[in-house]
């Protein structure tokens, strides 16, 4: 199958990706689904794993603890989710979102980064803006056409129908043009141009580390769950891991194998910057 017959966007959909640089799919997880998500995402923060540890390490590093806050409620920031449960290994390449994944992005891919954020309800937190792939990425832009270097699927497990409920806030286009971060003019989750995007649980936003975005405050009386998928263009670096674990290669279909960085061969210069001869058919094959 080539790039061309792989296309699953509507008219409507790739124009908003290409003006806006977000999409909104709304049902993309079944009420069981969010349900079971929501129950692991309390069971991991009770698990050892990856969080931020700014008193530790710099801005967006995270260290191995033993366990994040027991509280269902309160804040969380895990990554690296796959060891956790065969489903979540699963939701890397789920069916329909991940062909979407494949439009927009052609198949020189692979999945650099999984994450359950928890965004407690309070008055403590104002909200941010930001944009993902580091300092370097507010620097590269792209056109309506070219494709991303990287995008972020983020899975609601809670309703957001109401402002300051810890919304998904965008700055819609800016992703294509430079974008003020003096301190005067900071993005930030109210400021001119700022989007609270509203969901169910189970909807599911798709965007560009380029587009401007970032949590708005939380004040709805209930924590905001989410868990974002990471994927990028073969030649980045992933996020999450150096190599991923055998215990999780070991459960992954070959599709998934090759998402996690399995090529068919040990590693050797060239490697990731120039795709095996059969990437276009590992990717487009479910299993």
């Amino acid at each position: 199958m080539g790039e061309e017959d792989a296309r699953v966007l509507s008219d409507l959909q790739r124009e908003q990706w290409a003006i806006d640089g977000y999409l909104h799919l709304e049902g993309v997880l079944n009420a069981d689904e969010v349900g079971f998500f929501a129950d692991q995402v309390d069971r991991i923060r009770t698990l050892p794993g990856y969080e931020p540890s700014r008193d530790q390490m710099p801005l967006g590093h995270y260290a191995w603890v033993d366990h994040a806050d027991p509280d269902p409620e309160a804040f969380m920031d895990r990554r690296d989710l796959l060891a956790y449960h065969q489903a979540f290994i699963d939701l890397v390449d789920r069916p329909g979102l991940f062909d979407l994944v494949l439009d927009i992005m052609g198949p020189y891919i692979q999945f650099s980064m999984s994450q359950a954020i928890v965004r407690e309800s309070g008055d403590s937190f104002p909200g941010y803006t930001h944009t993902d792939g580091g300092e370097a990425q507010r620097h590269v832009r792209v056109t309506e056409t070219s494709r991303p270097i990287a995008v972020k699927a983020m899975y609601l497990l809670t309703d957001i129908t109401a402002k300051d409920s810890g919304a998904f806030t965008v700055f819609p286009g800016s992703h294509m043009r430079p974008f003020p971060q003096n301190s005067e003019r900071r993005p930030h989750p109210h400021a001119p141009g700022a989007v609270q995007l509203m969901g169910k649980a189970g909807d599911c936003f798709l965007f560009p580390h380029a587009l401007w975005h970032g949590p708005a405050p939380n004040r709805s009386g209930t924590a905001r769950k989410t868990l974002l998928y990471n994927y990028c263009q073969m030649f980045v670096r992933w996020y999450d891991f150096g190599a991923p674990p055998q215990e999780v290669m070991d459960r992954c279909t070959p599709r998934q194998r090759r998402l996690l960085g399995d090529l068919g061969y040990d590693f050797r210069p060239g490697s990731f910057f120039y795709a095996p001869q059969d990437q276009e058919a590992v990717m487009h094959q479910s299993s």
